[in-house]
């Protein structure tokens, strides 16, 4: 099928247009700059690269009909943050689409009341991430009919893969807390580190969209969570990354006005994110009616992604 993909050089994009390459799809990527995916593949010879701004377009109220332009069956969005956005594509493709998967976001519940969570559960998202993610899929589930237009929603958790950082035990993206569990030195956790933190290889996301192509009529008017089988808690996945290391962890728990006395504002905020939400996710459904089975864990994904990182080329020793 002649699928275009919205912010395909992205993470999840970066994984998930090879595999529909190589399944035989022809593959338009839409982004704003033409810009190098994180990890090289052979199969990006054959994908055609549309510049398109998306927020430009947008404001001017042309997106939709860009993308229309481009004749798709199936439209893979993983850019939409914006509920006017999605009443733009909606208004623009329907009746011409097969599919419309639309990459959303676990923020989406809120905090977590029962865990694991599943997708039937009551929301209270908060933020404007989350508030605008929850707004868009109860547009595109409850208020449009799926036979105009047949939509499905991926919820993938923190994504973690080889090209970036991965939200480390702390909640945040320092990456001075994986150096101090490898030298076996003390780290700060807020509260009793119990909240709760669930990665996904961004390899198994990409699986996660490519199940719900293929299994379309379980899919349509259905949204998923796309996660590893099990999320960690932030004082064992410290533990365990700790011992990765060859260290036995040094954790210091401590009331959440010291641990902001000692980290800076940004790192304080992603933190306090991360905390409040507390994803911990089913993956039923998706196992159920997409056959999804996660290739990696969350530490093997954590994993492989901090071995890429050592790996790569030091600039101040250069």
């Amino acid at each position: 099928m002649r699928v275009v993909v919205i912010g395909g050089t992205g993470h999840v994009g970066t994984f998930l247009i090879p595999r529909l390459v190589e399944a035989g799809h022809q593959v338009i990527c839409v982004c704003r700059q033409q810009r190098q995916p994180y990890q090289p593949h052979r199969a990006w010879q054959t994908v055609e690269l549309v510049s398109l701004d998306r927020s430009q377009l947008d404001e001017q109220d042309r997106f939709g009909q860009a993308i229309a332009d481009l004749s798709p069956q199936v439209v893979i969005d993983l850019i939409c943050f914006q509920l006017n956005s999605a009443h733009q594509l909606v208004s623009a493709l329907q009746d011409r689409l097969e599919h419309y998967l639309h990459c959303g976001t676990m923020w989406v519940h809120g905090h977590s009341v029962v865990v694991p969570t599943d997708e039937s559960q009551p929301r209270h998202p908060f933020g404007e991430y989350g508030i605008q993610k929850a707004a868009i899929e109860d547009f595109l589930l409850r208020k449009v009919d799926q036979r105009r237009f047949p939509a499905t929603i991926l919820h993938p958790g923190h994504l973690v893969g080889p090209g970036w950082l991965p939200i480390n035990p702390a909640g945040n993206l320092n990456p001075v807390v994986f150096d101090q569990l490898a030298q076996g030195q003390e780290v700060l956790l807020p509260d009793r580190g119990m909240e709760t933190l669930h990665h996904v290889h961004v390899d198994d996301v990409a699986l996660g969209f490519m199940q719900a192509l293929t299994h379309r009529a379980q899919a349509v008017g259905e949204s998923f969570h796309i996660l590893s089988a099990n999320a960690l808690t932030m004082r064992g996945y410290a533990e365990a990354m700790a011992a990765w290391y060859g260290q036995l962890a040094r954790l210091r728990f401590v009331p959440w006005e010291e641990f902001c006395q000692h980290v800076s504002t940004q790192d304080a905020s992603l933190t306090w994110d991360h905390l409040a939400h507390s994803p911990h996710g089913s993956i039923e459904k998706a196992r159920r009616l997409l056959a999804y089975n996660p290739r990696y864990s969350s530490l093997e994904a954590i994993q492989q992604a901090l071995s890429w990182l050592k790996k790569q080329p030091n600039p101040d020793q250069e």
